[in-house]
């Protein structure tokens, strides 16, 4: 389902407000359900899927979905007054939603992710980057399965700092799968992912379990 983006669509900015002038309590508080959601959501999130997490129809979802896209990017309200246009928009991506950066604002976020917020990666972090770099591209799910433990924090924070990006989203499943960027050759002083050193040496019995985990 597409809802129309109401800064560029004139004709359903009217409707959308007009709702928006009218939005009952409950509906309210299902706009704020679904905003914690894709706060912490690491993957589209169709409006069934969404439907079923807050036990509302899908139809209601729908609604508010339009209610959020609208609100995130500011448009007018009934009384004339401009509403803020955030620094993050409720994006339609492989047929689910999710919360991204804007994009006038992605240079901002770069720099500071990469310049001004150098904390060192954790253990956990590196041990999921070194997954991706050396079985990618994977889904989110099969670096769980490999680790044994959730990663969804890990790969947000990875992602965060430039080292992995999403690489596809598989047309069957809608899981994402991801890849390493540039910056992690450039941070490990490599030319190549073929200059990252054999990992059978460094496992017990050799090449044993690891190819098996996928």
């Amino acid at each position: 389902m597409t809802i129309r983006n109401p800064t560029t669509d004139t004709r359903s900015r009217a409707p959308q407000t007009d709702a928006a002038a009218s939005v009952s309590p409950a509906a309210s508080d299902l706009d704020r359900q679904l905003e914690a959601v894709f706060m912490v959501a690491d993957e589209p999130q169709g409006l069934v899927h969404l439907a079923t997490a807050v036990g509302r129809p899908v139809a209601e979802v729908a609604a508010s979905v339009a209610r959020l896209v609208a609100d995130f990017d500011g448009i007018s309200s009934p009384d004339g007054m401009k509403a803020v246009r955030r620094g993050f928009e409720l994006r339609e991506v492989a047929g689910g939603w999710r919360i991204y950066v804007r994009a006038t604002h992605d240079e901002l976020v770069t720099d500071f992710v990469l310049t001004q917020n150098p904390s060192r990666l954790s253990q956990a972090a590196l041990e999921t980057l070194a997954v991706i770099a050396y079985k990618q591209p994977i889904s989110r799910g099969q670096v769980a399965s490999i680790r044994a433990v959730n990663v969804d924090s890990v790969v947000r924070t990875l992602l965060g700092r430039g080292l992995v990006t999403e690489a596809f989203t598989d047309s069957e499943t809608g899981a994402i799968n991801y890849a390493t960027t540039d910056l992690l050759l450039t941070q490990l002083g490599i030319n190549s992912l073929d200059e990252l050193p054999h990992i059978s040496p460094l496992l017990d019995g050799g090449t044993d379990g690891f190819e098996d985990l996928l």
